[in-house]
């Protein structure tokens, strides 16, 4: 089993309603975003249009995050999924360095979305599962909605039906065959890393500028 992602960059109209969802459903501390969109600009003025670029761990086939982390906090599952033991990992931040993808965070703090009012008690519930200190990043919603039957929140909640989700092992599931028939890509390949998102009209990155989020 290696469960894999498809994004069809046509159809996403930068809504966030992913980010929001994942965030949601994970209660990440501020400024930490498992699933972002970033908007960028391709072409040469005037002939430019606005790109959106869905981001998110690649959960790689051969993650040089995994390679360079020193205690095995980070590990690739049997499932095919990237994920951070908290517990194991020392904050060293060699797997932030290491990721081509820019998708990873390091915890610094843990502080309240609102200030001087203190933690909300959806906070105070959902931070429980943060540590500071360590690296996180998305997980394939491997620990909860996965182990239900349900599709990562992200893939859920897209209102564009951009996202699909599945088993690339299994030929017969639906990201096997976008993949295998609509040219979906992943992202670099130059890098080695065989990552289990895919694209539907992705520009090369040198194509793209960066452009106000």
């Amino acid at each position: 089993m290696r469960y894999a992602m498809c994004i069809d960059m046509q159809h996403c109209v930068a809504c966030a309603a992913c980010a929001m969802a994942c965030k949601a459903a994970h209660g990440t501390p501020p400024g930490i975003w498992w699933t972002k969109v970033l908007v960028r600009e391709a072409g040469v003025f005037p002939n430019t249009r606005r790109v959106n670029l869905p981001m998110q761990c690649m959960h790689c086939n051969n993650p040089p995050c995994c390679t360079v982390c020193p205690t095995g906090a980070s590990y690739r599952s049997e499932q095919g999924y990237v994920v951070v033991e908290y517990d194991k990992c020392m904050g060293c931040k060699y797997c932030l360095l290491a990721c081509p993808y820019d998708v990873r965070y390091f915890v610094e703090d843990i502080k309240p979305y609102y200030g001087d009012k203190g933690f909300s008690p959806y906070e105070e519930m959902m931070y429980k599962k943060h540590q500071k200190g360590v690296v996180e990043k998305c997980k394939f919603c491997s620990d909860d909605r996965l182990k239900e039957g349900l599709e990562p929140a992200c893939v859920q909640t897209c209102p564009a039906y951009c996202r699909h989700f599945g088993d690339l092992d299994d030929p017969n599931s639906e990201v096997a065959r976008l993949i295998r028939t609509e040219k979906y890509v992943p992202m670099m390949p130059e890098c080695g890393t065989e990552p289990s998102i895919f694209y539907r009209g992705l520009l090369p990155l040198d194509q793209l500028k960066s452009h106000a989020d």
